[in-house]
């Protein structure tokens, strides 16, 4: 196990919480479900029937010691949790919950929005936009934010920064083509999350191939844009751009070519990619060549916190993304 997932582990285990699974047909999640369990990083909430549920466990040579269950495969208890939710919430009716609460991810978002449980952990069997949409709909989104996003942990030998040889990158995995709204959500959601799971005081770079106007192109206007929204929305959060990777990195650099003071320049600690190519390009880059680590990605934005677990994920990758979670529901309570 990383360092950083090692100290991740460490701080999950001072405030556990409640972690929902819904792919409890799944082995690896019910593996993952005890070893959260055993490490004492939360408390496994199961969704679907018990019994079956403990005879695949059995079968794997998995304990469920200190698992919790709700059977949503059980009408009345559907029918509870409607009325429930009805009472709570205007959203959806009495009857479009006892229908959807029939998918196990829909019910673990439900669970999550009636403070049932803390979290949810999804995405080994359903896919990336299964887990979007059910989260969306359900749990919607954090104030000020209006479009999911990722980010992931760069762990990069050599490199010196503020945070040593780690920074935030985002987003990587989620958003295609974002325009200045959706550009703004991520910066302000990626500061909060490296505040949230690693104790930083955000410092977030916009990067573009400009910087401070050493280009023009519409594209580079809606960076700027993006920019003066998080001022706008979050005074609190340090963002600047648009620069340069190395004008955002290298202080030296950022010394010749950004002409004014900046709390980011030359010492960003989270990196905001301007669409998914360069996101995606960026991190595969530093992972090739630079031999670096990309943990998560954190699935972010999102008024609750959820994760999405890679498919091909193991189950120590998953415990560290729970790890991730468990952090994260203890500061939003």
């Amino acid at each position: 196990m990383s360092n950083l997932v090692t100290e991740l582990t460490e701080r999950a285990k001072q405030n556990p919480k409640r972690v929902a699974f819904p792919e409890t047909t799944n082995q690896d999640i019910l593996k993952t479900a005890e070893q959260v369990y055993v490490r004492k990083i939360g408390y496994p909430v199961l969704v679907g029937n018990q019994e079956a549920i403990e005879a695949l466990a059995k079968e794997q040579g998995v304990s469920t010691e200190g698992f919790t269950y709700y059977d949503n495969t059980n009408e009345e208890f559907r029918a509870e949790l409607a009325k429930e939710y009805a009472g709570k919430f205007s959203d959806i009716s009495e009857k479009g919950i006892m229908r959807k609460s029939k998918d196990p991810v829909n019910c673990a978002m439900i669970l999550l929005k009636l403070g049932k449980t803390d979290a949810v952990a999804a995405g080994k069997d359903y896919s990336t936009g299964d887990v979007l949409i059910s989260a969306q709909s359900i749990v919607g989104m954090q104030e000020g934010v209006e479009s999911v996003s990722s980010l992931g942990i760069a762990d990069v030998p050599g490199f010196e920064g503020p945070e040593g040889q780690y920074f935030g990158i985002a987003d990587c995995a989620i958003t295609a083509q974002p325009d200045a709204r959706d550009l703004a959500g991520i910066a302000i959601a990626s500061a909060d999350t490296v505040k949230t799971l690693l104790g930083w005081e955000p410092r977030v770079a916009m990067l573009a191939f400009s910087t401070c106007g050493s280009a023009e192109h519409e594209s580079i206007d809606v960076i700027r844009e993006a920019i003066q929204l998080v001022h706008e929305r979050r005074p609190d959060i340090k963002v600047d751009g648009e620069f340069q990777l190395d004008s955002a990195l290298i202080p030296k650099v950022a010394a010749k070519k950004v002409p004014r003071e900046s709390d980011v320049a030359g010492k960003a600690n989270v990196l905001i990619f301007p669409n998914l190519h360069a996101g995606n390009i960026g991190v595969k880059l530093i992972q090739i060549f630079g031999h670096a680590n990309a943990y998560g990605p954190v699935l972010q934005g999102f008024a609750l916190p959820v994760c999405d677990f890679s498919r091909s994920a193991p189950v120590e990758e998953m415990l560290g993304n729970v790890a991730m979670l468990v952090i994260r529901a203890g500061a939003a309570k």
